[in-house]
């Protein structure tokens, strides 16, 4: 007799946390889409910025620079959390620019190092080639040969077909809405929220 009310309260607990999880999600994606509004030209210069929530040039970005604007505009500053988590646990991050300690100007831009937080916040999802599996707000990462990697961020809009999502990410051409996800190697998969 107990058991039931105990069940119920339960499930009614584990659909909250997803509704919550999936509004979050939502938010991101749409964070990220009007982000394409924004006129920005690629540069992979370096930048000093400030600290905490520092971010480069408006009109200037990366790819990364597109995953960081989503979070900022949700109040999530990845600068920061790289940085801190970076700081605690630099001997785990890649060494690729044979760096000796950290640099939060730049930390946090790059691709490789997002991946190691992401992964180590337990965002990490599966890889796989079903498009269903990729959910607006997913952060997808690529490697485009070598060691030139990319990300992106699920949108909440599908291809002309109805069969992908698109992604929202900045290549190249400033920070777009494009049928994209399957067009390199997918490296990573993640869901983050703090």
């Amino acid at each position: 007799m107990f058991r039931r009310p105990f069940i119920i309260a339960l499930l009614c607990i584990v659909v909250h946390a997803v509704n919550a999880q999936s509004a979050f999600h939502k938010q991101l994606a749409d964070s990220a889409l009007t982000l394409t509004k924004d006129k920005v030209s690629y540069d992979p210069s370096y930048f000093t910025i400030k600290y905490p929530n520092g971010d480069v040039p408006t009109d200037k970005g990366v790819c990364t620079d597109v995953v960081i604007r989503a979070y900022r505009k949700l109040g999530i500053d990845l600068q920061k959390e790289v940085h801190e988590d970076m700081s605690a646990h630099f001997s785990i991050y890649p060494k690729i620019w044979g760096l000796s300690r950290t640099d939060k100007n730049i930390d946090h831009r790059r691709v490789p190092n997002l991946m190691t937080f992401f992964k180590r916040k337990e965002g990490a999802l599966p890889i796989t080639k079903k498009p269903e599996d990729y959910l607006e707000g997913d952060i997808v990462c690529w490697s485009l040969g070598g060691a030139i990697t990319h990300i992106g961020i699920v949108a909440n809009k599908k291809s002309r077909n109805h069969k992908r999502p698109l992604i929202i990410h900045n290549i190249g051409a400033g920070q777009v809405l494009e049928d994209c996800l399957f067009r390199y190697k997918i490296i990573g998969h993640f869901r983050y929220q703090p």
